[in-house]
């Protein structure tokens, strides 16, 4: 028995030293310092510009109501006259009449292209909460060092800082060595099919395998990771799939006074809360891993004990992380029903009952692992399983590339010393398309935000600060520079 017990104690002392091990073991990555560096762009131009660019309402509008092409139009020529420089230097070509597609000739046509995009078309503002903004929604008023409307962050500012920085690199002589593409899309915020498709459909014509691209998907992170007092840059390097089913229920129609036991209603509400009660299945592995194993070396002691033995609490951190909205879409592919429709008045008893529900796909899932995982989590073959749309999620990019180390290199250098990490996009991009011609394709706007930013993204009050708009230009510069280093 006492044998038994020191024995225990023995295992125990041997437990606890190697998770004390591997957590002092469990320590930020070295990176090398870095010089900052600035390429001292006009901020009360940059900003002009940007004020100058959000009263154009290219609303981007789901069929049937559609899009009001006019402001499109007024904006594809004023983006010319604002940028003559650019315009004279490279070739354009409009896709599907509304995207913009620039080429700036490299000096070595065996080197493989790159890509730089954003998009201009924007989300509507809510009807009812335009008494809600600061600044009028179009307005681009400039106020308190914030130019403010709807585009300023998703995303007329990532076109506008591009075209700052091609003008600064054309006015010193820059001419890159491996040829460079601008896309600016119109139709992102409704998929980009015709858009961003579009223009993967016309490099594909030509023959044209970019060595990667760079869109929107994440930024700088300030104060947004739980326990990580670091601003925390995310390259993404994969976006979710995005999957739409309806779930369709039954009944036999007839007046409400004299309902049957269950109604179509009824067998529709059972089937949602069983789906939401049977998450798919997740965990903290292949890219979601990388990016904690990163930031948490970066956290107080108990989180890394936890994220260091991961052996031994692995359980325990997935079902914290689950917990946590954006800690669960980085692990599994989530579940949102989004819309409901049954009967045409109070009183009628409804034939059929549908539910609509939305899912951002983990790349280990499939469409057609989601649809079995919803015919089992529901178990009522009288449901009908009908599938709306679907795309499988992005492959993902190496993080060993030319491409991923010029983007990591350039945050530091323009953006300061922070956590760089590999990351997923859990909302779509227009990279779903152009990931179908580059090599590998990334996601990153080089702006720091903070929660209140964030919580700005298709809702009110959007802004963005000079300051970003500038740190946005400095880092199309450097980049381009990099990228072209002999």
């Amino acid at each position: 028995m006492k044998r038994a017990f020191l024995g225990g104690i023995g295992v125990l002392v041997l437990l606890v030293a190697v998770v004390l091990f591997r957590t002092f073991s469990f320590t930020p990555h070295e990176i090398a310092s870095t010089e900052r560096v600035t390429h001292k762009p006009d901020a009360q131009r940059i900003a002009q510009h940007m004020s100058e660019a959000i009263p154009f309402k290219t609303i981007s509008r789901q069929q049937p109501i559609g899009s009001d092409p006019v402001p499109f139009e007024k904006f594809i020529a004023w983006l010319e006259q604002t940028y003559p420089t650019v315009h004279g230097a490279m070739t354009r070509e409009l896709i599907a009449d509304y995207t913009i597609l620039l080429k700036w000739e490299g000096t070595d046509p065996t080197a493989q292209p790159v890509l730089l995009t954003g998009h201009y078309d924007v989300v509507p503002v809510i009807p009812g909460t335009e008494e809600m903004w600061k600044q009028p929604p179009y307005s681009g008023n400039i106020v308190d060092g914030y130019v403010w409307g709807r585009g300023a962050l998703d995303d007329k500012s990532a076109v506008i800082a591009m075209m700052e920085a091609a003008t600064i690199l054309l006015n010193q002589g820059f001419t890159p060595k491996q040829t460079v593409y601008f896309s600016f899309g119109h139709d992102e915020e409704i998929g980009g099919d015709e858009g961003a498709g579009g223009v993967a459909a016309f490099l594909k014509r030509q023959s044209i395998q970019l060595a990667w691209s760079l869109d929107e998907g994440s930024f700088a992170l300030q104060g947004m990771i739980p326990g990580v007092e670091k601003t925390v840059a995310s390259i993404n390097v994969a976006e979710k799939g995005y999957v739409t089913l309806d779930l369709v229920a039954h009944g036999e129609g007839g007046h409400s006074s004299m309902p049957p036991p269950k109604t179509a209603v009824g067998i529709l509400a059972e089937a949602i809360v069983k789906l939401q009660d049977s998450p798919v299945p997740g965990g903290l592995d292949g890219v979601s891993a990388e990016m904690y194993d990163t930031m948490a070396r970066h956290m107080s002691f108990f989180e890394r004990m936890m994220f260091a033995n991961k052996w031994l609490f692995g359980g325990l951190v997935e079902q914290t992380m689950s917990n946590i909205p954006a800690g669960n879409a980085m692990m599994r592919t989530t579940t949102a029903p989004t819309m409901l429709s049954a009967s045409i008045k109070e009183n009628v008893l409804p034939i059929k009952a549908t539910a609509t529900v939305n899912f951002r796909l983990h790349p280990r899932d499939t469409v057609e692992s989601i649809v079995e995982h919803v015919k089992s989590a529901i178990d009522n073959d009288e449901i009908d399983v009908i599938v709306q749309r679907g795309n499988v999620a992005s492959p993902v990019a190496s993080t060993e590339s030319a491409g991923y180390s010029a983007i990591a290199e350039t945050v530091s250098q323009v953006l300061g010393d922070m956590v760089i990490t590999p990351g997923i996009t859990v909302a779509g991009t227009d990279s779903k398309h152009y990931a179908t011609v580059a090599d590998d394709a990334y996601r990153f706007n080089p702006m720091i935000v903070g929660p209140e930013d964030m919580a700005t993204f298709h809702g009110t009050n959007e802004r963005i600060s000079i300051e970003n708009l500038v740190r946005a230009t400095d880092f199309y510069v450097q980049l381009l520079k990099n990228v072209n280093e002999e």
